[in-house]
């Protein structure tokens, strides 16, 4: 008997594992914990990395999968330091859009020091729009993603909204804490790099810094290229 294929509520794509984890480890996790699908897929294997190996990266990367209770975790091998806006790397992407038919769609934010993240960021773009053109890539129906989201990783953009993470911010400190060869200075192997150095509180600085207009401790920023459908606003009675 045939089985019909994983729906994804939420599909998170980033240029290398532990780019969601940073922007929005905590997010995901409160939407599991919630009962929603969620997945990750890997652009690359992040083999140019300073620090840690392929093998390593990949382990650490299920590791975190399964401290965030992800429904699916996938790397599409593509080319690290080598990702470029060309067909052959937005269909895998098309594919697994449509393959796992996810409703909300997030992206690393257009701007960031890592160029990596920047070209996953316009890669998803492209692909989350072919994924609706039913002639494009015909032996798979069209899947119209509802709304395509970007978090931060490196660099803090304008957020258009903030998630409330504060309840689960063991659980983004868990994850990122599976990456010890991307965060952990002392590793005979390893040289210093800006991950090394702190990077996780600082991560955690922007996270508390993100709330504290709204008077919450943790939150974790998202943008958007499109408006955001509202169906009612909240109101505080008198």
């Amino acid at each position: 008997m045939m089985t019909e294929p994983l729906k994804l509520d939420i599909l998170v794509f980033g240029a290398h594992s532990d780019d969601a984890e940073i922007g929005m480890a905590g997010t995901i996790a409160k939407h599991t914990t919630a009962g929603y699908a969620v997945g990750i897929c890997d652009l690359t294997k992040a083999e140019m990395s300073s620090n840690g190996t392929v093998e390593l990266r990949l382990t650490e990367a299920e590791s975190a999968a399964r401290s965030l209770e992800l429904s699916l975790r996938c790397n599409l091998d593509l080319p690290d330091r080598g990702l470029f806006i060309t067909p052959e790397h937005i269909a895998p992407i098309v594919e697994v859009i449509r393959t796992y038919q996810p409703s909300v769609v997030f992206a690393p934010y257009w701007e960031d020091r890592h160029p990596d993240h920047v070209a996953c960021s316009r890669l998803v773009e492209e692909a989350v729009f072919n994924a609706k053109l039913r002639r494009y890539m015909p032996d798979l129906p069209p899947v119209h993603v509802k709304q395509l989201y970007y978090y931060f990783i490196n660099d803090l953009g304008k957020a258009d909204m903030i998630v409330d993470i504060t309840e689960y911010y063991d659980h983004k400190i868990k994850a990122l804490s599976c990456y010890q060869s991307q965060f952990e200075k002392g590793n005979p192997d390893s040289v210093s790099t800006p991950l090394t150095e702190g990077y996780i509180e600082r991560v955690r600085a922007r996270d508390s810094l993100l709330g504290q207009r709204s008077l919450i401790p943790y939150a974790e920023g998202f943008a958007s290229k499109t408006p955001i459908p509202v169906h009612l606003f909240d109101t505080m009675k008198a």
